[in-house]
């Protein structure tokens, strides 16, 4: 069975209190758009208290063009997605080498060739490395990613499956778009960038963890007729962020007959799941899933701790929730990894944790 061997995250150097967003929207909009102090509360009603930046806030006064922005974003990627690799590696105790499979995440910037095969030439990774490039997955990008990652060492018993999702989501910032829309991903939305290796099973490695994480099973489910609820709207500026108000309510009406019909499969129930690595959308989504699952709000603690100290990177989030987990430790049992997407889609994993 797939194994997750390692992870690490990026702490980027300026992150900001979510009060110093508070204050820049403020000063932006605030002669923009009508109601600016009552939808200020916003930022409070977040339950958010850090956002991770990759720039410092007054890069967000400027008025860079969207090809600036763009090469930014390639800049940025790389060069964090190589530190995040390298710590990756260092903590496995593993050589660059060895990876036979490099997927890479992200939805926030273009690139071509794909950010894979930049990484590839210049960390001077193998030069037989298989590239998986998926972009467009939004928030569902980390779970999918590493059901993707399982699939490949399904198929390649000894296949080293490196994971990397970068979101850089305040690169997109439109200055001059005074839409609602903006303005909530502007208390919401931060930056993220993550390292996963995942093993098949006949992939010899030294270091001894102290957790173990079995990959059982993965499920993605597409909705009919929900393509608008979230997604980019590209324009010559850049992206227009758009997502629904209707997501919470989304969530509670669809997520818990979703679930137990994946966990059916393996013959489990709700009650069977000990780790719930859940991607935080916001705390409104995280308070629906609680509904919807029927389970205690401290189950998701890790889920809401991640939100309140780093903010929604899209697709990295959840795999910052997997390193809290990694970190703190897992209750023996079953696990499950969750998140939502623009298509509207969901992503599944359902993972065996242990602590040892």
């Amino acid at each position: 069975m797939p194994k997750i061997i390692s992870a690490s995250v990026i702490d980027f150097p300026h992150r900001v209190r979510q009060s110093c967003l508070k204050d820049f929207a403020r000063k932006v909009f605030s002669n923009e758009i009508e109601g600016t102090e009552r939808l200020l509360e916003t930022f409070d009603n977040a339950k958010i208290e850090f956002r991770n930046l990759c720039v410092p806030v007054d890069y967000f006064y400027g008025n860079d063009t969207f090809a600036e922005r763009n090469a930014f974003y390639k800049e940025l990627s790389l060069q964090y997605s190589e530190k995040a690799i390298e710590e990756c590696l260092r903590e496995s105790e593993i050589g660059r080498n060895e990876i036979t499979d490099l997927i890479f995440v992200s939805t926030t910037g273009l690139s071509t060739p794909s950010l894979d095969a930049i990484i590839i030439d210049k960390m001077d990774l193998n030069k037989n490395v298989n590239r998986y490039p998926l972009w467009g997955l939004g928030c569902s990008g980390g779970v999918s990613g590493i059901s993707k990652a399982k699939s490949i060492c399904n198929s390649n018993s000894s296949a080293l499956v490196l994971l990397v999702s970068v979101e850089l989501c305040s690169l997109t910032f439109l200055r001059n778009d005074i839409s609602k829309s903006n303005f909530i991903a502007t208390s919401l939305f931060s930056d993220g960038v993550a390292a996963v290796l995942v093993a098949g099973d006949n992939f010899k490695y030294k270091q001894k963890s102290n957790f173990l994480i079995n990959i059982k099973d993965s499920c993605t489910r597409s909705y009919r007729d929900t393509l608008d609820i979230m997604g980019w709207e590209i324009l010559d500026e850049g992206f227009k962020v758009k997502f629904s108000k209707d997501i919470p309510a989304f969530v509670e009406k669809n997520v818990k007959q979703d679930v137990e019909e994946f966990l059916c499969r393996n013959s489990l129930l709700i009650s069977a799941i000990k780790n719930f690595i859940v991607h935080p959308g916001g705390i409104k989504v995280i308070n629906a899933y609680c509904e919807s699952l029927r389970i205690d709000s401290g189950l998701l603690k890790n889920t809401r701790d991640i939100l309140r100290d780093y903010g929604n990177m899209s697709s990295a989030t959840v795999l910052y929730v997997l390193k809290r987990f990694m970190e703190e430790g897992f209750e023996n049992g079953h696990g499950l990894m969750m998140s939502l997407g623009p298509g509207f889609s969901s992503d599944s994993a359902l993972l065996e944790c242990a602590n040892v």
